[in-house]
């Protein structure tokens, strides 16, 4: 009996926190992706017809993001027939440019207007978004959150259902 007390009471709190969670977090999963609009590109401009894309919102004063740069430069590598990473921070390209390590080796923007961030209701960084080639976003969220990490292995299930 006190397991069953214990169960149900395990099940009510989970229902609680769920329902919390949905009332302050708005997915975008499965909507129309924005038109890229940044400020300037400190890149080259990326081809991205035909491709998924990957935007990493970020920083160079915030730590997370910083530690998610290797793994970014990965994907890049790993998935460059099929992906384009992009990084768009807020600030200014002198303080991005300052950035030597680690060194971004895929497409980066600025967006110091925050016109993607807001208009995208990306609020805290690093925050991710993988957008199929038909413009459509199949993944969000924090790229290095224990859990639920953005992996090969993620990237690579969501791009073989987009090619079934």
């Amino acid at each position: 009996m006190k397991k069953i007390v214990l169960l149900f009471t395990f099940l009510f709190v989970l229902n609680v926190f769920s329902q919390q969670k949905k009332m302050w977090a708005k997915s975008i999963i499965n909507q129309k992706a924005p038109k890229i609009t940044v400020e300037k590109w400190l890149s080259d401009k990326p081809n991205t017809k035909g491709k998924f894309i990957l935007i990493d919102f970020w920083a160079t004063w915030c730590g997370p993001c910083k530690r998610a740069i290797p793994e970014l430069n990965k994907f890049k590598t790993e998935f460059e027939n099929d992906l384009v990473v992009i990084g768009i921070s807020d600030e200014t390209k002198e303080e991005v440019n300052k950035l030597i390590d680690p060194k971004i080796e895929y497409y980066s923007a600025i967006d110091t207007n925050r016109k993607m961030y807001d208009f995208l209701g990306i609020a805290a960084i690093p925050h991710c978004i993988l957008i199929d080639p038909d413009g459509i976003i199949r993944w969000e969220g924090y790229p290095i959150l224990r859990g639920y990490e953005l992996t090969s292995e993620v990237i690579k299930k969501i791009i073989g259902e987009y090619k079934k």
